[in-house]
Parts: structure tokens; C-alpha cells; sequence
């Protein structure tokens, strides 16, 4: 029995997979229909009615994203009654909406200012309803949101509810009063919120965006007195040129570093540099574990998790508290540059910690959140004095005037500049766990990862959760107690996998060893401060570029950074050490639900 379905989109014969949409067919055959409320990697909505179209002896018309196709339809896409309804949902929209285009942080990547120059709404059709004393939250230490520039299309609570399962966000009230509201209509920074900035990325307007302080860093820029260092993430190079003309996938690297040195920063370093760092206290605290636990027999929270990334943190602090100690107690690469910042670069360098801002270059919303929790602090002043997301990046290099496209590649500065591809691969879910592996496995038994070419495929990829496993055999000496373990490993992207993975360790039927979770879909290359769209086509471009990235390098493995190693040498001392363990390593809240 054929899968297959025959239907006519305006006249067009098109054989289209059972149970697909009209709007998926009409993309089948090339034909675009226009919406505000879908999104690749939400459930069908239907609430923008954006989309409608005329179905042969249906005399309403349909909207397109939740019809399924059948046998022999008919559909007409673009007729003149398609065309005025659509006119029209459009400009109920507007007469709704703040149109302060000009001065909206999203006015070049709007979806309803680009539906409203298509259907040439011009604003006299129907009157403005707007109401008075609309205040913007800017509770949250990563995210604003603007009621009055809403469409209530429903994307961020599908987000928030059904990609990430967190729900801070619901639809609140009925008729001309609904609004998309907090839980218990709290500010956001009382609430659940993991601070993700998936809401951010699926929202088709400036109703939710990041919180931006790229003002502050151009003020610390131009303060004479002040050491300003920018250190920049992987997933920033494989993405900042979607902001700038280049196509998606496109790395970047050595035109990004010669615009932030343009554009004014003192220095400018590799997050990749602290990402390899990470993994030599990581690993050493995994061998730690499994030492404790296989020969001192001693009770230990056995799978260790990865806690790089600050939407999984606040996650698991508000989820699963109970559990916290399954955590590494490591920093993330942001805040481990951080505290080196302010101490071992800022002893080198011969400058004052409190004359140095240190800013993250990041793709990531909750970034600027870690950057400001009160435990962030260990050298002495806070650690990471801002955040800036890809897209405020961008903005800021067209703020300065350059032609990106024609600037000269460069590298980054050094002292914590030098990198290898396993800090590179960091971006991608799957990156950390393949990172820990190719420098774990080598520590234990002194040869090289036994896969080809330092590849470890089997963590890579979008598939939702990810299985491994890796023997130790013939261990070096001090490792003796490995011989014969079969080490199993999985990693998850997206809070919702993450849930999977915290009830089974909650109900005692984990049999991993280690574990690498991601807040965001596909890792920090799909995280809440990339540019938009985000989807999984997108996706897996930015996922090539870093594994093409790590491929292209001299050196692949954390322990090989020759930065790393000197640090040990003249300021850290050990893995895991006295110093290393205050500057590196940190403790996390038990939070409640708001």
C-alpha cells in the first residue's frame, strides 16, 4: 500500500507523505504560505490564522498548519479571498501591536513587519487599540518582555511548555484580555524561568528579546581607565556571519577576533581556552568519583553531569534539587575565564582586577544570568562583568561602521588565547562529553581514543538522546582500577530530554557513568542568544562548521594546550588542587518553584 498522497496546490499535482499539513505539501512544492504561529520545532498551533486557504467544497476557509492532506484535495493558496483574509488577520495584528519599528531591537528581522509590507497594510483599516501604560519586564538578568509588541501567536509558551518543558510561560485570560503571562504573572526573574532564551528565539517579534548591554561595554571601551577583554565563544564564530551576509555554516573566526580588536577591546581571547580547562578539572573529577566509589567503596553521586550550561543549572535547581550533587562541581568555560581573568591574566598583564571588564562573547541568554550569580565571585571581584549574546555582537560590529565581509582574518591574543579542537567542539551537543573522552581515556591508559581520526561519532548528531561506551583496558599503573570497565556515557540537548534523564536517575535506573546535558536544542550552536531563525537545518550547518573547525587544528585534545599546561605550571599548581578548586569549581541552590 502506497504512503503517499496525490493532491492539487494551485493546479500543481503534488504525491505528498501521509499525514503531513498543507502547509508542509505546500512547502513539498515549493509554494510558500505565510504564518506567524509556526515554528519547525513546535507542535501545530493554528492560532495566528495567518496561513488560511481555500479547500475545494469547503466554503471557510482552513488553516493550512493544522489540516492534514487528504486523497484528491484541492487547495488554492493565493486567491483574491486568501489574499484579503490574510490582509486582514495581518492588520488586526498591527492595530494591536507597539509599531515603534524604527527604535525595536528586532525592526531588521521582524516576521509581522515583513507580512505587513507584503499585504501593504498601511495602518487604515482598522484603528489602534494599543493600551496605556504597557511596562516592559526587564526583571530577569537575561531576558525582557514586551507585552505591547505581542501577537500572541502562543510560540513562546509551545517553547517554554512542549520544547523545554519548564512552563514558566501560559496563555492568561480570554478574548481581547488574553495575554501570554509569568506563572502567577510574576516578574521573570521570580519564576521557573531557566533563563534558556528558547522563547527568545521562536518569538516572531520584539516581544521577547534579550537583555542588552552592549551600551555599558561601549562606555567601559571608551574609559581610558579601564583593561577591557572580550573572550569568545565556539558557537559565536560558526554564527556571527548570519548577522553580517555570509551564508549559515560559515565560520568566521579570524574576521570576528579582527572586529572586536577594531571595534575597541584590549584583548581579545578564545573561550576555547577555558573550555580545555574545563575538561582537565572535569575529567579529573570523574576519575575522582570513580576512584571513591570503585576502591574506597565509598558513597558518591555516580553519573556525574557536565554543568556548562546555565539553563540545565537553574534547571536542575528548580527541577530536581534533591539531586544537585550529580552536578561536576566545575564552573562553565564562561566562568572559569572569568575568575582566571581577574587573577592569573590580570597578574601577567600587570593590571589591577578592578580595572579590568572582563565581557563573554556568547551564544547564550542564561549566560548573563551566570554571569551575575553571587557565587560567581572567587577572584576577589565579580568574575564575568557582562554578557553579550551573538546577535548583540553583531549589532555591535555594524554599530562601528565596518565592512565585515572585507576585514583581514587574525588571531586571538594570548596568555589565554590558545586553543584546541576539543574546546572548539564544546558548541555542539555531544562536544563535551567527546572532549572529556578524548583526554579521560588518554590520561588512564596513556594512548589515544580508539576512534578514528579522535572522532567520536557516536555522541554526535541531534538525535535526542545519545548512547556510548568505551572500555579501559591496560591502564597505567595508577589507574589499575579501571582495567576492564566498560565506561557508558549519554548526552542530552534540550531541557525536555533532560527531564528523561533526571527521573531515571531519580528512580535509581541510570546505568551511566557520565552524563552531558545542554539546555538548547543541538547545544550552544542553537542556543538563545544565536541569530534567528533557529531550526534544525540551521542547526546542522553550525554543528559542521565546528566539527570542520576542530578538524582544521594543530592540536585536538584539552591536555595537549600548551596555555593550559603553563597555567597549571605557574599559577594553578594541580587539577582539582587547593587553587584550582576556589577559582574553578563552585556550589549550586536548591531553588523553589518561584
Amino acid at each position: 500500500m502506497s504512503n503517499t498522497i496525490k493532491i492539487n496546490i494551485d493546479g500543481v499535482q503534488v504525491n505528498v507523505e501521509k499525514g503531513k499539513t498543507i502547509l508542509e505539501a505546500a512547502k513539498i512544492a515549493n509554494i510558500r504560505i505565510p504564518t506567524l504561529c509556526h515554528h519547525e520545532d513546535l507542535c501545530i498551533a493554528g492560532n495566528c490564522r495567518v496561513c488560511v486557504v481555500e479547500i475545494e467544497g469547503r466554503e471557510r476557509l482552513e488553516a493550512s498548519c493544522a489540516v492534514p492532506i487528504a486523497e484528491g484535495m484541492n487547495i488554492i493558496t493565493s486567491s483574491p479571498k486568501v489574499r484579503k483574509a490574510r490582509k486582514d488577520v495581518v492588520a488586526l495584528l498591527v492595530s494591536e501591536h507597539n509599531t515603534q519599528c524604527t527604535t525595536c531591537y528586532r525592526s531588521t528581522n521582524c516576521e509581522l513587519q515583513d507580512l505587513s509590507a507584503e499585504y501593504n497594510i498601511d495602518n487604515e483599516i482598522y484603528l489602534s487599540v494599543l493600551k496605556q501604560g504597557t511596562t516592559v519586564d526587564k526583571s530577569s538578568w537575561s531576558i525582557e518582555k514586551d507585552d505591547s509588541k505581542c501577537v500572541r501567536c502562543q510560540r513562546c509558551v509551545r517553547t517554554c511548555a512542549d520544547l523545554q518543558h519548564v512552563n514558566a510561560l501560559t496563555v492568561a485570560n480570554k478574548g481581547k484580555e488574553m495575554k501570554i503571562s509569568t506563572f502567577l504573572d510574576l516578574p521573570f526573574a521570580s519564576v521557573v524561568c531557566t533563563n534558556c532564551g528558547q522563547c527568545i528565539t521562536h518569538c516572531p517579534t520584539g516581544a521577547l528579546t534579550e537583555r542588552r548591554y552592549f551600551d555599558d561595554i561601549w562606555d567601559a571601551i571608551g574609559d581610558p581607565d579601564k583593561h577591557v577583554v572580550i573572550n569568545t565563544a565556539p558557537s559565536v564564530r560558526v554564527a556571527l556571519g548570519e548577522m553580517l551576509d555570509f551564508p549559515v555554516g560559515t565560520r568566521v573566526t579570524g574576521k570576528m577576533v579582527t572586529a572586536l580588536k577594531k571595534i575597541g577591546f584590549d584583548s581579545v581571547l578564545d573561550t576555547d581556552f577555558a573550555a580545555d580547562l574545563t575538561i582537565i578539572e572535569e575529567g579529573h573529577e570523574l576519575l575522582h568519583r570513580l576512584k571513591k566509589a570503585l576502591v574506597d567503596k565509598e558513597e558518591v553521586a555516580l553519573p556525574m553531569i557536565t554543568s556548562c550550561s546555565p539553563g540545565w543549572v537553574k534547571f536542575i535547581e528548580h527541577m530536581y534539587p534533591d539531586h544537585l550533587d550529580h552536578l561536576s562541581t566545575c564552573k562553565s568555560p564562561q566562568q572559569m575565564f572569568g575568575a582566571m581573568t581577574k587573577t592569573y591574566y590580570a597578574d601577567k598583564i600587570g593590571v589591577a582586577p578592578s580595572k579590568i571588564v572582563s565581557v563573554a562573547g556568547m551564544p547564550c541568554a542564561a549566560k548573563k544570568f551566570e554571569a551575575n550569580r553571587l557565587e560567581m565571585k572567587s577572584s576577589g571581584y565579580q568574575d564575568v562583568d557582562a554578557g553579550l549574546t551573538t546577535r548583540e555582537i553583531g549589532h555591535m560590529i555594524k554599530q562601528a561602521g565596518l565592512n565585515f565581509l572585507d576585514l583581514e582574518d587574525s588571531d586571538f591574543d594570548s596568555i589565554m588565547g590558545e586553543s584546541t579542537g576539543a574546546g572548539v567542539i564544546f558548541g555542539a551537543t555531544g562536544g563535551v562529553m567527546e572532549a572529556a573522552l578524548r583526554t579521560v581515556y588518554e590520561v588512564v591508559t596513556g594512548r589515544e581514543v580508539p576512534f578514528k581520526n579522535l572522532n567520536i561519532t557516536p555522541v554526535r548528531g541531534l538525535e535526542s538522546i545519545k548512547e556510548a561506551s568505551i572500555k579501559f583496558e591496560d591502564c597505567l599503573p595508577e589507574f589499575s582500577f579501571l582495567n576492564g570497565v566498560e565506561a557508558k556515557v549519554a548526552v542530552a540537548h534540550g531541557l525536555k530530554n533532560a527531564r528523561i534523564i533526571m527521573d531515571q536517575i531519580k528512580n535509581g535506573e541510570s546505568p551511566y557513568h557520565f552524563i552531558e546535558i545542554m539546555a538548547c536544542p543541538g547545544g550552544c550552536i542553537g542556543g538563545g542568544g544565536q541569530p534567528i531563525p533557529t531550526n534544525d537545518e540551521i542547526r546542522k550547518k553550525r554543528i559542521a562548521a565546528i566539527y570542520s573547525e576542530d578538524e582544521g587544528m594543530k592540536l585536538r585534545k584539552s591536555h595537549e594546550n600548551p596555555e593550559v599546561i603553563r597555567a597549571y605550571a605557574e599559577f594553578l599548581k594541580e587539577p582539582l588542587g587547593e587553587k584550582s578548586h576556589h577559582l574553578l569549581h563552585t556550589h549550586y541552590i536548591k531553588r523553589n518553584r518561584y
